[in-house]
């Protein structure tokens, strides 16, 4: 059954419960930040100028605290169905967090972060000093902000003020001089920060060419307002507006940069040419003579991580040579090698979701090799990617040739098995159909990510699967591209959506007040219709749907649905509403017992 209405979502700044600094708090924060990042995503690419214009650092810290807010879901599931212990430890989750950070870190930028999250994690999992929780838990966190500084400043080979770390110590001294609970230190470390984000142009001079923020900045803030808003219960100030004026960026000759604090202001056109990332496993002795070599050949380097497990990132012309220097240090693995003109040059590794498609092969810590090097299949033209809630539908896509990724009840698809499905396409051009409003931040970077590795790729907003169905209906591969994705977006905003649940409990709705076992008929995303039996319900949608009009009903039904119903509901249209033709899919949806589609 659902929720009566649908329970708003933590991450839209609705009223939220003030949290202590304890493992649901630290949930909250993972998941607010990764909201915010995504609706900053696009704004943060667009102002990289410093050191390289490749346009992904917003791209790029979405991806690394996505990561660690999968972790952290894991350690929740984890610890439900364990027998012993129903709830894991703010040690459990701060530990999660900072490993899903750390083995999902990309770019200059997510690499920091991800050594900010580490020191953070090293204070707060030894718990609160004294057992206080209130004034324990906000000097824990004024000596976790300061001990994230100390780690990031050490893993980077050369830091340059008016960058993330700039910011990062603004914030840790702002939260060492504030006075009080652990919810106003985090409002003051997010203030400080905010101050020292808009200082950062003075600081650093292709920022103040371009007129822009430093990006990797403008990310930690997010990030820290997240942390504010779970603590505090109320969201923190908004952000000046991060794009910088059109006149300013042509001016600078940048498309965008992933920031972080590194010397070089390099360029695609006087910098190095590659950018090389890593995990290695190595012992501290092995990592520190790597350094030395890696800075040797290159720059922009930032090894972070410890325990036998890294994160390494650098800029050189010689790519080879930097993985080789990872060979010698210990086992490097999810090897991703990237040119600043935008495409990536290869990846290899066996390890989790960057194994596909490698185009440089190297050994993997056994010595064994990758893929024999023989020719591939040649790419197709294009390619959509759907996501689905059921099996039905996804078959229903691939038959029309499309690459479905199925969506789990309560588990959404991440980035990564997004980039996944792409890369099974394998194909010069993506059409991204994400069908459900939630998932349009995941699926933008996803398609950034696709462009990365050379594809070209865009994202239809599709609200709903039958959104979905009718843009891949007038989809046409042999039309441009642009083209094709007019089309496509044309067809599905033309197509209204409802959806029919069960209540699961009293509540209040559009619609008025709802009873636990009540029908709902939500159209648009909205409650419409309240009712107490489901076909009866679902043909008063179809009426008030069709009284504005309409040619083709869609309906898909869910997993449990009976054909009955799909045959009452067609004969309701076929006698009430003349030339309306109705389609039926079994789609198979554990969740919604009937998607209704209008175009």
């Amino acid at each position: 059954m659902t929720r009566c209405p649908p329970r708003p979502s933590s991450l839209r700044g609705g009223p939220f419960v003030p949290h202590t600094l304890d493992a649901d708090a630290v949930r909250t924060w993972c998941g607010l930040a990764l909201d915010a990042l995504g609706r900053a995503r696009a704004d943060i690419d667009a102002i990289n100028v410093y050191p390289v214009a490749d346009g992904d650092t917003g791209t790029n810290l979405y991806l690394t605290v996505e990561s660690a807010a999968r972790a952290v879901d894991a350690a929740f599931d984890g610890h439900a169905t364990s027998a012993a212990v129903s709830r894991p430890t703010l040690a459990d989750v701060v530990r999660a967090m900072a490993h899903g950070a750390l083995i999902g870190a990309r770019g200059n930028s997510g690499t920091i972060l991800a050594q900010l999250l580490r020191g953070m994690a090293d204070v707060l999992a030894d718990g609160t000093p004294d057992g206080h929780p209130g004034a324990g838990e906000a000097d824990g966190l004024r000596r976790a902000l300061r001990r994230a500084v100390d780690l990031a400043y050490l893993a980077v080979a050369h830091p340059v003020e008016g960058t993330v770390l700039t910011v990062a110590v603004a914030a840790a001294e702002s939260a060492e001089r504030a006075t009080g609970g652990v919810a106003t230190v985090a409002r003051a470390a997010y203030e400080g920060a905010r101050t020292a984000l808009q200082a950062t142009p003075g600081q650093l001079d292709a920022l103040a060419r371009a007129g822009v923020v430093d990006a990797g900045g403008y990310g930690l803030v997010t990030v820290l307002g997240g942390l504010a808003q779970a603590l505090s219960g109320e969201a923190p100030a908004a952000l000046a507006p991060a794009r910088p004026a059109h006149d300013a960026l042509t001016s600078a000759g940048t498309g965008g940069q992933d920031l972080t604090g590194c010397s070089t202001d390099g360029a695609p056109d006087g910098g190095p040419a590659f950018e090389v990332i890593y995990l290695l496993e190595a012992d501290d002795t092995a990592v520190t003579a790597l350094r030395e070599r890696l800075d040797a050949l290159g720059d922009s380097l930032v090894v972070v991580g410890g325990d036998g497990l890294w994160n390494v990132h650098v800029h050189v012309d010689d790519a080879g040579a930097a993985v080789e220097a990872g060979i010698q240090a210990g086992r490097p693995y999810r090897i991703r090698i990237s040119h600043f003109d935008g495409a990536a040059v290869g990846k290899a590794g066996s390890d989790g979701p960057d194994r596909p498609g490698p185009a440089i092969v190297l050994p993997d810590q056994s010595g064994a090799q990758g893929p024999t090097g023989g020719p591939r299949a040649e790419r197709a033209p294009r390619a959509v990617v759907a996501v689905v809630p059921g099996d039905g539908l996804a078959a229903l896509c691939a038959e029309a040739g499309a690459t479905a990724v199925a969506t789990r009840p309560g588990e959404p698809p991440a980035s990564g098995e997004l980039v996944d499905a792409v890369r099974r396409a394998h194909a010069r051009e993506v059409v991204l159909l994400p069908n459900d409003t939630e998932l349009h931040h995941m699926a933008a970077a996803a398609a950034a990510q696709a462009r990365a590795e050379g594809v070209r790729a865009a994202v239809i907003p599709t609200r709903s699967a039958v959104q979905g169905i009718a843009a891949l209906a007038v989809h046409e591969p042999g039309r441009s591209f642009d083209e094709d994705v007019v089309a496509m977006t044309s067809a599905a905003g033309a197509t209204r959506y409802a959806e029919l649940a069960v209540a699961e409990r009293q509540s209040w709705t559009m619609a008025g007040v709802c009873q636990a076992g009540d029908v709902l008929g939500m159209i648009d995303g909205d409650v419409a219709v309240i009712g107490s039996e489901l076909a009866a319900t679902a043909e008063t949608v179809l009426d008030r749907m069709l009284a504005a009009g309409g040619e083709m009903v869609t309906l898909v039904l869910g997993a449990d649905l009976p054909d009955e119903v799909a045959e009452r509901l067609e004969r309701h249209v076929r006698e009430g509403h003349f030339a309306v033709d109705t389609v039926v899919y079994r789609g198979g949806q554990p969740t919604a017992p009937l998607i209704i589609g209008i175009e």
